[in-house]
């Protein structure tokens, strides 16, 4: 009995740890660099930043040197933990059967011993947004944050946000002569058909959503069904609709049809979104863009657009968020996500709005922002220490914080490092 109240005690004790960070540089992203700043936590809680803050009488100190201190990176609109090997159809969990799956919950799959997950952390991502693929509505994304044992305790909020495949608008025209399966070929009527067909389902589908709603608040004993429940959120504006559509009439489309339903919405992908910045910005609706890597759409586009992308939206008064495409590929390479906010950054994106592309945008976007985003007082302790500026690829992310709680930054790739590094030497060869 003694030794469990010790503990007890104990384990009470390390919880309310008041820590005292020192470090060459902090970066809380909602405002300017403190330079040789100091951040007071408590409880995994940042209870003051700054440069010359009082200390309460029992406290620790961690000196960071010459680290300098950003905010824990977020990661928009991913299949992180869903996907492994591109190959292996067994490991693949991205996407659901049925064009209509509001009730598919992506952060439920998320295989927590994924070897991408641990990557994704060593690059300073504290977090991530797993969202769902597959159909038209596709399902709740929710937030997870990159450690964690198990799925339930990685998940930070769950049901985030409803995900929408907008329909293509373009119409293909070539010729059927030319094609490799004619049978296949539809002339542009028949496409302006099965296009318009496809948005008016979209529109059957949220008003039978909107019926339910109304019926379901009329009628306490009404019968409830899971697929329409999914919807609730979004109906009474709680919830936004993350629309992915990449090109100039899809977006026009999307926009026109949430002002006519008034629902929240964000675009994501948004290849074209540089297009029609205006209207994004008269609208207000964000963008999680996942194309700075990419060859320009149309063989009339500047050859930098999609560098010049982010700060042509910012311009026009915009939020922007920088992410990676879904899917298979894209989950290895979210570690990357910093080099297209710098890449954008060196193509006219303020560098203060670069961090917040990475940071605090997501998190607004993502209704996070009262715990993540930013190192602001109240906030929750979810930051990383590198040795360099954050946007350098030579800047190693040296050490991490998640709630407050130290994190391995150990990964695949810095085992095999140990292992060949250390590897012994042929017997026979000259030294």
């Amino acid at each position: 009995m003694r030794t469990l109240l010790a503990f007890v005690i104990i384990a009470s004790f390390a919880k309310a740890e008041t820590i005292l960070y020192r470090a060459a540089a902090i970066h809380p992203a909602d405002s300017g660099v403190i330079i040789n700043g100091q951040m007071l936590v408590k409880d995994g809680e940042i209870v003051a930043i700054g440069t010359k803050l009082a200390t309460p009488e029992v406290f620790r100190e961690i000196d960071l040197g010459k680290l300098q201190v950003y905010p824990g990176l977020i990661a928009a609109t991913t299949s992180l933990g869903l996907t492994e090997i591109n190959a292996v159809r067994a490991t693949q969990d991205t996407s659901e059967v049925g064009e209509f799956t509001p009730d598919v919950e992506a952060w439920v799959s998320v295989n927590p011993d994924s070897e991408l997950i641990p990557v994704a952390r060593a690059n300073g991502f504290t977090h991530a947004l797993v969202a769902p693929m597959g159909g038209t509505v596709t399902g709740t994304s929710g937030l997870i944050k990159t450690d964690g044992w198990g799925v339930e305790d990685m998940t930070v909020k769950s049901r985030v946000a409803l995900h929408m495949m907008w329909p293509s608008l373009s119409i293909n025209t070539t010729p059927k002569e030319t094609m490799r399966d004619p049978d296949k070929f539809k002339s542009p009527k028949e496409q302006a058909k099965q296009r318009e067909k496809k948005l008016l389902d979209i529109d059957r589908f949220f008003d039978d959503a909107e019926a339910y709603a109304k019926a379901r608040k009329q009628d306490a004993a009404f019968k409830l069904i899971p697929a329409w429940e999914a919807t609730l959120d979004v109906i009474s504006k709680k919830q936004p609709i993350v629309i992915h559509a990449n090109y100039e009439q899809q977006i026009i489309s999307a926009v026109k049809w949430s002002k006519k339903r008034n629902y929240q919405i964000i675009i994501a992908a948004g290849l074209d979104a540089w297009r029609v910045g205006e209207l994004l910005a008269k609208n207000n609706i964000p963008v999680v863009l996942d194309n700075v890597f990419r060859l320009p759409q149309r063989d009339t586009d500047p050859h930098d657009i999609n560098f010049r992308s982010a700060g042509i939206l910012h311009q026009a008064g915009v939020k922007i968020a920088h992410s990676v495409k879904m899917g298979n590929w894209g989950a290895t390479e979210i570690r990357n996500i910093i080099y297209a906010a710098s890449r954008s950054m060196a193509y006219g994106l303020p560098r203060d709005v670069a961090l917040k592309s990475i940071t605090l945008h997501p998190a607004q976007m993502l209704n996070a922002d009262s715990k993540l985003g930013s190192l602001t007082k109240g906030k929750e302790a979810s930051f990383i220490a590198t040795d360099g500026d954050l946007f350098d690829i030579r800047t190693n992310v040296k050490r991490m914080w998640i709630n407050g709680k130290e994190v391995s930054l150990e990964s695949r790739h810095t085992r095999l490092y140990e292992k060949y590094k250390n590897r012994p030497k042929p017997k026979g060869l000259r030294q």
